[in-house]
């Protein structure tokens, strides 16, 4: 059986976009199908981690196409991107205001009829039982749809974030035509796709208002988190977020507090270290600055997949942040599932129901704070910091096998199947 996966981010991309994908089509074979991915040829990716080139298959067939990006004289060029600010990407008001109004759904968009072209040809020359296309950028179910209609394929849409919900998009500052016209888009993709798939129950439970059939399932984590390499622990009482920060998760209530115990405890302000391994937003870098916490904070950029492990694994406490935005309570971010096999405690700020809390409280992993719930971050933080003090800070995360990426792929495959 063979599968046509279609997908804007592929090694070497760096960043989360490009899990997802990577691990399926790592495994997939395990389960008697093919992948045979779709992907650009010249992406101006944002970040870059060629060290994931190395988890590609190397009996897959790889079909590529050029694309121009309007992102190239809008935001930032190919050369600048590796030290560009991700978090930041959508700061510029009037960039952001065209990339909303005129490149819709995605700036993508110019890389659909030539994609189309070329696969209509390829199907037309291959026998291919499924097509896959993952998003965002949203612009590749497009393609999707159109093959669907050419081919009479069956298609699966995934959603790795939802579309019109996405929580940046207040960012884009959409007019009533252009708003008319996403969802428009959008409603098309759920009305045709054979199957929707997601990563969250919450998600799930959005899109069957829209789609015949949503599907969920879960990022998840690689052999690779789980290697026995002796680590040892931060020094000092370390509290670790690694991944994009935007501002949308800026945790002011959380420096707020810190900057309260490192006043009221003079031995936790010597102790306090905060690491950001990864893109952070500017406001939250103000905020430490605002609250008096810069010198206990260390930002050390993006690093490679590997690195970001490392980190993990040596953190004495995982901070996890999830956007201060409607409908939260279905935001799992990909790095949930690799801090879990960590097994460090997990500090979550989000909403106190919903999947992430769910998943916590199931692996016994940490613990979620609701946005505004100050009383319990505080004596949340406080129980963690005594336990660093007594030596007796650790976790023992349980019921994560599930989430592994093999176990994952077989559910796809299952999935796949069943059409």
């Amino acid at each position: 059986m063979k599968v046509l996966i279609i997908t804007y981010y592929w090694p070497p991309a760096g960043g989360s976009g490009v899990q997802r994908w990577l691990k399926f089509v790592k495994y997939l074979q395990n389960f008697d199908i093919e992948p045979i991915v779709y992907t650009v040829d010249n992406a101006n990716y944002p970040k870059e981690d060629k060290t994931l080139l190395h988890e590609v298959p190397t009996n897959i067939k790889i079909l590529k196409q050029s694309i121009w990006e309007p992102t190239n004289l809008l935001f930032w060029k190919k050369k600048e991107a590796q030290k560009g600010d991700v978090s930041n990407a959508v700061n510029n008001s009037f960039l952001s205001f065209i990339r909303g109004n005129f490149f819709i759904p995605d700036p993508k968009i110019f890389w659909v009829n030539s994609s189309v072209k070329f696969l209509h040809q390829y199907l037309k020359e291959n026998k291919v039982d499924v097509v896959i296309s993952t998003g965002p950028p949203h612009s590749m179910h497009l393609i999707a749809q159109k093959l669907k209609q050419k081919n009479n394929i069956k298609w699966i849409a995934d959603f790795r974030d939802p579309w019109s919900n996405l929580y940046y998009n207040e960012e884009f500052k959409q007019l009533p035509f252009a708003k008319k016209k996403d969802e428009k888009l959008e409603n098309s993709v759920f009305k045709n796709a054979d199957c929707i798939l997601t990563v969250s129950n919450s998600l799930k439970k959005e899109f069957d208002q829209k789609a015949i059939r949503v599907e969920v399932i879960t990022n998840g984590f690689d052999d690779e988190v789980v290697t026995n390499t002796l680590i040892t622990l931060d020094e000092k009482f370390s509290i670790s977020y690694i991944g994009l920060l935007p501002k949308q998760s800026n945790p002011k209530l959380l420096f707020k507090v810190l900057s309260t115990l490192c006043l009221e405890d003079a031995d936790f302000k010597i102790d306090l270290k905060l690491n950001f391994i990864g893109d952070i937003s500017e406001d939250v870098k103000q905020e430490i600055i605002n609250n008096s916490l810069l010198e206990n904070t260390n930002f050390i950029g993006y690093v490679s997949h590997k690195e970001a492990i490392e980190y993990q694994k040596k953190a004495q406490v995982l901070l996890l942040l999830i956007p201060n935005v409607a409908k939260s309570e279905g935001i799992l971010t990909g790095k949930l599932f690799e801090y879990l096999t960590a097994k460090r405690p997990i500090l979550a700020m989000g909403p106190e129901t919903g999947d992430l809390s769910e998943i916590l409280k199931n692996t016994s992993s940490g613990v979620v704070v609701g946005f505004d719930n100050e009383a319990k971050l505080t004596s949340e933080i406080r129980n963690l910091y005594q336990q660093y003090k007594t030596g007796n800070l650790q976790v023992n995360s349980k019921n994560i096998e599930q989430f592994h990426r093999k176990e994952l792929t077989k559910s796809l495959s299952e999935i796949i199947k069943n059409l």
